[in-house]
């Protein structure tokens, strides 16, 4: 057995269920190895940011680490984008790195480069194995830093000569037991003091109390006179729909958010880090508030839900009501709207499916509209590193294989990593992308408007209007290999996205606004 044969028979041993790869040359034994092993799944996509946005997206889904397999530092530096996103998501990654031969790389040859300082920002862990018989000690290490109950993503450096040197005594055996979480007793006890004493308290929840248990207590607290629930800005994955409360999102926007935390005496912490503006803005304050009206209810990574549902017990909390009422459709022969789409979608969601959202466009009416569909799950962009909408939606898809994923996404950032059709395709995923096809960069025209800017000048447009030409989405779907429609009034949403969602299979609708 070599090296690269030994760590796919410990990928296996841990549970690994795939490797989404883009590999080259120094990566060559590792591919060879895999046929050692009938039990791991490769899935190859054409641009690494696509496969460690899979990677991101199946782990917030699965809750398990994938790997992702790149060539040398050029490779891995392809999918920084998405591992950043992963990052700020929590969400448990092992990059498997090829790089030159040990006794080759000092010669300093065309794509040798500093993988290390490279994957140090986006890594809690880095190693580059230097011998063969301690290449599954590097794995089994990679693998329990990044498998952990707040998730985080390592990085394992793989020298060409040792994946295929023959290791000199027999397997290691590994043992790699799932994380477990928990709740610290004395957080849950000083916030329910705070309660009990009348003090006036807003919640920004985030993590895995926004699944089905958190709610519920969230919805039980938020009864209580004087508290406000909101879910975080950008959760990771929240559960909505199916009478589950409605958590509202923390604006994005720090004169809003401020605005609101400012009602309240203090904001509880529950399983997110302390509320920072997304950007700076002038004469606007970069914390949304001040660190003395902080209170820590769970940290991230403690089991915030079974603190929250710990502390409705406390403060005997009324029962969770389920939230009632029906989305009120547009009217049929109406052109789109972000907030027609927002109602059509949300209307039409298959039972238990997975959202992935990226853009502003239609994702914010969307979640509002949301609350009122059916149960399902929402991915958002965690870290702003656009490109991750698509190839998040596809590894969501590989977690819960058959069920339905729906990636609601703006037509800038799809380009980013629109690679991702092909891999849907090749992999025929029930997977269907709603483009918000307005031909600009909506969001750099509303922070320009914000800076100042009334009128745009000829260079303005240039570099936010995305019309000059017109991307051709069916024509580009279809040289990917997915079928795809153009729909321009609500009716033809309507009709489009149940057809999609009844398919089964890969399918784009662009969505004309």
């Amino acid at each position: 057995m070599n090296g690269a044969e030994a760590i796919v028979k410990a990928a296996v041993d841990s549970g690994v269920e795939y490797c989404f790869a883009n590999p080259g040359t120094t990566e060559m034994p590792f591919v060879a190895a895999m046929d050692s092993e009938p039990k791991f799944r490769p899935v190859l996509s054409m641009f690494e940011g696509v496969c460690t946005g899979a990677a991101d997206g199946y782990g917030r889904v699965s809750g398990r680490p994938a790997l992702t397999l790149t060539h040398l530092g050029p490779g891995f530096a392809n999918g920084i984008a998405n591992l950043h996103n992963a990052r700020r998501a929590n969400s448990p990654i092992v990059n498997l790195v090829g790089d030159h031969a040990s006794w080759h790389v000092n010669y300093d040859p065309p794509l040798a480069s500093d993988i290390e300082s490279l994957a140090r920002p986006v890594s809690a862990f880095f190693r580059t194995s230097k011998s063969v018989d301690r290449m599954v000690e590097d794995f089994a290490a990679a693998m329990r830093a990044a498998w952990q109950p707040s998730g985080a993503i390592s990085t394992l450096v793989l020298p060409m000569d040792l994946q295929a040197k023959a290791l000199t005594g027999g397997m290691p055996k590994v043992s790699i037991l799932p994380p477990k979480r928990h709740f610290k007793a004395d957080y849950v006890d000083a916030v329910a003091s705070r309660i009990k004493a009348g003090k006036r308290l807003v919640f920004i929840v985030g993590d895995n109390g926004l699944d089905e248990k958190g709610l519920t207590a969230a919805g039980r607290i938020g009864q209580l006179p004087g508290i406000k629930m909101f879910a975080e800005t950008f959760p990771r994955i929240s559960h909505r729909g199916g009478g589950l409360p409605d958590l509202d999102r923390l604006p994005y926007f720090p004169e809003k958010a401020i605005a609101e935390l400012e009602q309240y005496d203090e904001v509880v912490c529950a399983g997110v880090v302390e509320p920072i503006a997304y950007f700076g803005y002038e004469g606007m304050p970069s914390r949304l508030a001040e660190t003395d009206r902080l209170v820590t209810l769970a940290d991230v990574g403690d089991d915030v839900s079974g603190a929250m549902e710990a502390l409705a017990e406390l403060l005997n909390a009324p029962a969770h009501k389920d939230l009632e009422g029906t989305i009120e459709l547009p009217a049929a022969n109406e052109a789109l709207t972000p907030q027609s789409i927002g109602k059509i979608v949300s209307s039409a969601l298959p039972d238990n499916c997975i959202v992935s959202v990226e853009g502003g466009t239609c994702g914010y009416p969307f979640f509002t509209e949301s609350a009122l569909a059916a149960r399902h799950r929402v991915l958002t962009n965690t870290g702003g590193a656009i490109g991750q909408g698509i190839p998040a939606g596809f590894g969501a898809a590989l977690a819960e294989p058959g069920n339905t994923v729906v990636c609601l996404q703006s037509d800038g950032s799809a380009q980013y990593t629109i690679q991702a059709l092909w891999s849907i395709a090749r992999e025929n995923l029930p997977v269907v992308i709603l483009i918000a096809a307005n031909h600009k960069y909506n969001i750099l025209q509303n922070e320009l408007r914000r800076y100042g800017v009334t009128e745009f000048g000829e260079n303005s447009l240039a570099l936010t209007e995305l019309d000059r030409p017109r991307v051709d989405w069916q024509a580009l779907s279809k040289a990917y290999g997915v079928d795809s429609v153009c729909v321009t009034n609500n009716a033809e949403l309507m009709r489009e996205f149940k057809a999609a969602c009844d398919a089964k299979a890969p399918r784009l609708i662009e969505m004309s606004l």
